[in-house]
C-alpha cells in the first residue's frame, strides 16, 4: 500500500460508527414483512404507466434495475452520512506554561519625555516601551497575557487572554491622556491583581483555592505615586498573600535619590524596589533602551519553563459528500417515477 494511502487510512475516523448497523435494515424489514395476499381474480393487472413506458420502447426490466440501484445507493449514502466520516489531522503543538501575566503600564504625562532612542533616533519613553513591550508579549505564546494602564485612574486595556498578538497591538496603540496625567501606581497594581486572578481574592480569607505561584505582574513606571486611593506597598503586601510575584521596572535616567536639580516627576526607585521585595519578585532599573531590552530578556528567562502542549486534533468532516449523493439519488428516483 502506498505511504500516502496508508496515512489517509490511518487518519480516517467515524464520529458515530454504530450507525453502520443500520445497513441491513431494509433486508430485515423485507424479510419480516408479510407476503402480499393473492387476489381473487386470476387476471394479470398491469399499471397503465408501465404499459406506456413499454410503448415508448423502454425495457421494464432495465427501469426496475435502475430504480433498485438508486434506492440502495440512496440508503447506503444516508447511512454513510449518519456515521460521520471524517479525517483526523494533528495540529502543531503549542508552548504552554499555565502562567498569567499582567503588564501594568504607567501612562502619566512624564512618559512623553524624549530621552530614549530607537534606531538611532531620540524617542519618547512610551515609544520605547511600546517597541520592547510588544516584542515581549508576542514571545509569551502559551501564557495568558493582559494589559492594565494607569495614570490618574487605572483601566483594563486588554483582559488576560492567550491571544498575545491582540494584546501586543493594544499596547502599540496606547496613548497618554486617556485617564489623566498623574501616577496612580497603587490603583494600577490593585486593578491588575483583581483582573489577574478573581478566584484568588477569595483565597485570602481561606475560603477559596490556594494561591497560585504562576501569576505575575510586570509593573513599569517612570514616576512616584501621586494619585489614586491605595498605597503601593499595601497592594504589594496583598499580592504576597495571593501568591502573585511583582516585577517592577523603574524607568528614566534620574531617580528621587539622585536628583541634584530637583526635577519633577522623577522615578521613585526605592518604592518600586520595596514593592518587588515584598511580593517575592524582582526590581529592575532602566535608563536606556538597551537596559529595557535586557530587562525583557531577564523576565523571559525568570518566567521560562514552557513546554510543548499535546497536539490538538483537528477534524475535517466528510459527511456532506455522502449526503449530497443521497440527495442526487432521491432526485433520480423522482425523475424515474415521473417518467413512469
Amino acid at each position: 500500500m502506498p505511504s500516502w494511502l496508508s496515512a489517509l487510512v490511518s487518519a480516517f475516523d467515524l464520529a458515530t460508527p454504530y450507525a453502520l448497523l443500520l445497513l441491513p435494515v431494509p433486508l430485515i424489514v423485507a424479510r419480516l414483512m408479510p407476503a402480499e395476499r393473492e387476489g381473487t381474480s386470476g387476471a394479470l393487472r398491469v399499471p397503465h404507466s408501465l404499459v406506456g413506458g413499454a410503448d415508448r420502447g423502454e425495457s421494464l426490466i432495465a427501469r426496475g434495475r435502475r430504480r433498485t440501484w438508486l434506492i440502495w445507493t440512496l440508503w447506503l449514502a444516508l447511512v454513510a452520512a449518519l456515521s460521520g466520516p471524517r479525517i483526523v489531522l494533528s495540529a502543531n503543538a503549542l508552548p504552554a506554561s499555565g502562567r498569567e501575566i499582567i503588564l501594568t503600564l504607567d501612562l502619566s504625562g512624564s512618559m512623553e519625555r524624549k530621552d530614549f532612542s530607537l534606531d538611532g533616533e531620540t524617542v519618547s519613553r512610551l515609544a520605547a516601551v511600546k517597541r520592547v513591550g510588544a516584542g515581549f508579549i508576542r514571545r509569551r505564546a502559551g501564557d495568558r497575557i493582559g494589559l492594565v494602564a494607569f495614570a490618574d485612574q487605572a483601566y483594563v486595556a486588554a483582559a488576560p487572554t492567550f491571544d498575545t498578538a491582540s494584546v501586543a497591538r493594544t499596547l502599540e496603540e496606547a496613548n497618554i491622556g486617556l485617564v489623566g496625567r498623574s501616577t496612580g501606581i497603587g490603583d494600577g497594581l490593585g486593578l491588575a491583581l483583581k483582573r489577574l486572578a478573581p478566584a484568588q481574592i477569595a483565597s485570602a480569607d481561606g475560603s477559596g483555592p490556594p494561591p497560585s505561584s504562576d501569576k505575575v505582574v510586570v509593573l513599569l513606571s517612570d514616576g512616584a505615586n501621586n494619585a489614586g486611593q491605595t498605597a503601593p506597598k499595601d497592594v504589594a503586601a496583598l499580592a504576597k498573600e495571593l501568591g502573585v510575584r511583582i516585577y517592577t521596572i523603574a524607568l528614566g535616567p534620574i531617580d528621587m535619590a539622585d536628583n541634584p536639580n530637583n526635577e519633577q516627576d522623577v522615578v521613585d526607585v526605592e518604592t518600586l524596589r520595596e514593592m518587588a521585595e515584598i511580593s517575592g519578585g524582582k526590581a529592575f532599573r532602566v535608563k536606556t533602551t538597551d537596559d529595557l531590552n535586557a530587562v525583557a530578556a531577564s523576565i523571559d528567562q525568570l518566567e521560562g519553563g514552557r513546554a510543548q502542549a499535546p497536539p490538538v486534533p483537528l477534524r475535517r468532516d466528510l459527511w456532506p459528500w455522502p449526503a449530497a449523493l443521497a440527495l442526487l439519488c432521491a432526485c433520480g428516483l423522482l425523475a424515474v417515477r415521473r417518467d413512469a
